[in-house]
């Protein structure tokens, strides 16, 4: 072979391929100061992993553990499930490196894999093993590509689930402000109607897991936030993805289109914003949970220039604290997801402390990281939680998140599928 790039790539994914093949064969007893299991904290466990799966995990007098593993002593560490992120766009950077018009407009799709490429590892190193990226904005399908690249062990990275294009209402999304003589590429794909049953089709066929719509978006008069598709839409849209067995998940931040959404059988609500004790209460009925994006919010005030250690909090985010505080008192299920791109890769952690500190415990928002994701995701019987024939997605963390949540920053390793990276 001539080209030398050509023989690199392939080194490289030979490299890759070996790893994964030895994984498979490698087994491990792990002993940390503690285990949270995906519900509750043990001490004195030990975690036995053989090839990709969990296959033990109890105090060693309960275990007969195998004398040909290797032993990893983890003194001061907490080992957890490998945590799950609810709501990310890996082809998205910081809005205030380059606005998201810039980003949808002006980056092409390769600028924008190549840079996802390092997300992703970023992601997967913070600890979390799993991610649900609820739209390409702008990208295709690359998403699709992405999960294919990770799952071929072609480039290290999180499980992925994959929403694709998303689904906007006609006129309603962005980018916007153009003369009408061009057309402008969207950040989702439009459809209404009837219409709506070929664009959910054809999504699915082109790789999407999920079915995300924008139940509303700055479409008003005066650029508020206004309802797009009707709850009939919404039900065939639910309809014709749940005869694939697919789920359907809403962006929504305004009152009335989190309620169309809900009426019409999606399974969560993203953001939320606007929603009322009302409205979760019809969500605590319906089994909708809520993903928050706290972090998201927190983010985009500081880039318009609150300074969070020295100014009172904006309007919208005093707003946002209620809301999660009356999902909470209505016993809504919260799935933990940032909106992950609107701020950086790798600190996806951001999301779980502002959790703690708008009134989650920290315990609640580890389960709601692993073994709530897990089961909203309908993922439960592959990960999110520390149990025998699980997937060996591993979390070790110096210090005790449980009672600092913080600690999930201080991350020793991480394992996925069994294989290692420190």
């Amino acid at each position: 072979m001539k080209n030398p790039l050509a023989k690199t790539m392939l080194a490289t994914v030979g490299f890759l391929l070996v790893t994964a093949i030895h994984a498979q064969q490698k087994k491990y007893v792990l002993e940390p100061d503690r285990v949270f299991d995906g519900e509750q904290l043990h001490s004195g466990w030990v975690v036995v992993v053989t090839g990709d799966k969990i296959t033990a995990a109890g105090t060693p007098s309960q275990l007969n553990l195998p004398p040909d593993a290797t032993t990893l002593k983890l003194p001061g560490c907490t080992l957890l499930p490998g945590l799950i992120e609810g709501h990310s766009h890996l082809l998205l950077h910081p809005y205030n490196e380059t606005s998201w018009d810039d980003q949808v407009l002006k980056e092409s799709d390769a600028l924008r894999v190549a840079r996802a490429t390092v997300h992703a590892e970023k992601t997967l190193r913070a600890g979390f093993t799993t991610v649900r990226d609820l739209g390409s904005e702008g990208a295709g399908y690359a998403d699709v590509g992405l999960k294919q690249a990770i799952n071929q062990n072609i480039i290290p990275g999180p499980r992925m689930l994959v929403a694709g294009r998303a689904i906007v209402a006609t006129g309603s999304y962005g980018p916007k402000g153009f003369d009408t003589d061009f057309t402008v590429m969207l950040g989702a794909e439009q459809a209404d109607g009837s219409n709506l049953i070929q664009v959910v089709r054809d999504q699915i066929g082109k790789g999407a897991d999920i079915v995300k719509v924008y139940a509303d978006y700055r479409w008003g008069l005066k650029g508020e936030a206004q309802p797009t598709f009707s709850i009939e839409e919404f039900k065939l849209i639910v309809e014709t993805a749940k005869s694939s067995g697919r789920p359907v998940v809403a962006h929504a931040t305004t009152a009335e289109g989190m309620r169309r959404a809900v009426l019409g059988g999606v399974e969560t609500i993203e953001h939320g914003d606007d929603g009322t004790p009302e409205l979760f209460k019809l969500m605590k009925e319906k089994g909708v949970a809520l993903c928050p994006t706290l972090a998201a919010s927190a983010s985009i005030a500081q880039y318009r220039g609150w300074k969070k250690d020295s100014q009172p909090e904006p309007e919208r985010l005093v707003q946002k604290r209620q809301m999660f505080l009356d999902a909470l008192k209505a016993g809504v299920v919260i799935c933990t997801g940032g909106d992950v791109g609107v701020f950086a890769h790798g600190q996806n952690a951001y999301e779980l402390e502002l959790m703690v500190a708008y009134g989650m415990s920290a315990l609640e928002v580890l389960r709601s990281a692993t073994s709530v994701n897990a089961k909203v995701f309908h993922l439960d019987k592959e990960v999110g939680r520390i149990k025998e024939n699980l997937k060996a997605d591993i979390l070790v963390v110096n210090g005790d998140p449980s009672k600092n949540i913080s600690d999930l920053r201080q991350v020793k390793w991480v394992m996925k599928d069994g294989i290692l990276y420190e």
